[in-house]
């Protein structure tokens, strides 16, 4: 559905991966390694999704990962998918090029995160960090992975130039009146968070894209991390682990968790999967912090198999930004029921009425 709504270019946005696309397929692949094994004549007529995640418990191990121009796909993306999370009593992450700003999706409620690029303009990381704090939200998430640009050959298939769209993409979008509609009706959606350290000279969709580009800041290092956490006085993650080595320096600047990924496959190519790395990861240090992961998880029984092998929790992407794209808040809202209803009834086929009772015996590895 969301294929349909969407122009070619907003979608492939959402859809696509670096270069050949072979981590985002391996994403996917690596579910299909792990099989089930159920115990059967176990009663699981009551059973709860609940898990305690920093220090609180949220109702099913789901949080909205942080995705940039969520105002590409609906007006008001990012505040559609903050009220969905908030209704369904599980975390929001906002992105640094999100297209709402931090004070209006505060207005949503629910537990509010702020995901952060390190910029190499530290006004701009000064302003989103005061605000955020003064907004309530409730914890930072650093990215690491993405200091480095992409090979995200989509978009040169789809644009000329940075911002500027090839014939052939205009002429697609054309076929999407609702869409056309939406945007001539709100406007093109603008980095709002940044918006107003961009030169009024650079505002343009192109030149602001170059803006944006060249901020993020390509030499960062673990000293950054040391000053980023001195400042933030709430819970502190860093998103973009994948070895147990970078796992114990995060424990060792201050980190509360950790987000295992590899960025959706939308960086690295042939990365690993996260799934791979997370039972040594989890046996190493997850009684001493969270391990949160992502890439890859689109149905509930992904996100059980996770849990199985003792992530603390799962980041969802892709899936309500389906929802999203297709109808907003409610389009979000039940992106997030359809995950609520598998991870339930896979548990419960599983013999299991709780994540308390789960472990890595309920998994064959083919």
């Amino acid at each position: 559905m969301a294929r349909r709504r969407l122009p070619h270019f907003a979608f492939q946005y959402i859809f696509g991966g670096a270069e050949d696309e072979l981590s985002v397929a391996w994403n996917r692949k690596i579910f299909e390694t792990l099989r089930f094994v159920p115990n059967t004549l176990v009663d699981t007529s009551k059973r709860s999704l609940a898990v305690p995640l920093l220090g609180r418990e949220i109702p099913m191990p789901l949080i909205i990962a942080p995705t940039g121009f969520n105002g590409l796909s609906w007006p008001g993306g990012d505040v559609a998918l903050a009220k969905a999370a908030a209704a369904a009593g599980i975390p929001f992450s906002l992105s640094t090029f999100s297209t709402s700003r931090i004070e209006d999706v505060a207005k949503a409620g629910g537990r509010l995160w702020l995901q952060l690029y390190i910029l190499r303009n530290r006004d701009i990381v000064k302003n989103l960090l005061e605000r955020a704090a003064a907004s309530g939200y409730e914890t930072l998430v650093v990215t690491t992975d993405a200091n480095v640009a992409s090979g995200r050959e989509w978009d040169k298939r789809s644009y000329r130039s940075p911002g500027k769209l090839t014939a052939r993409c205009w002429l697609e979008t054309l076929l999407h009146p609702g869409w056309i509609a939406q945007i001539l009706q709100n406007g093109m959606p603008q980095i709002a968070n940044v918006v107003d350290f961009i030169p009024p000279e650079q505002r343009s969709t192109a030149r602001r894209t170059l803006f944006i580009s060249n901020q993020v800041q390509r030499d960062i290092k673990w000293d950054h991390i040391r000053v980023l956490r001195d400042r933030w006085k709430g819970k502190f993650l860093i998103k973009g682990v994948l070895t147990s080595e970078d796992a114990k320096r995060a424990l060792e600047y201050g980190a509360d968790g950790i987000v295992l990924t590899n960025h959706g496959g939308r960086q690295l190519e042939t990365c690993i999967s996260p799934m791979e790395v997370l039972p040594a990861i989890v046996r190493e240090f997850g009684d001493k912090m969270s391990i949160i992961i992502d890439s890859g998880f689109r149905r509930g029984g992904d996100v059980v198999k996770a849990m199985a092998l003792g992530a603390s929790a799962v980041m969802i992407g892709r899936a309500t930004l389906y929802g999203v794209a297709v109808a907003g808040e409610p389009g979000a809202h039940h992106a997030l029921q359809i995950l609520h209803a598998e991870i339930d009834r896979v548990l419960g086929m599983l013999g299991r009425r709780s994540f308390a009772e789960l472990d890595e015996k309920i998994l064959f590895r083919a």
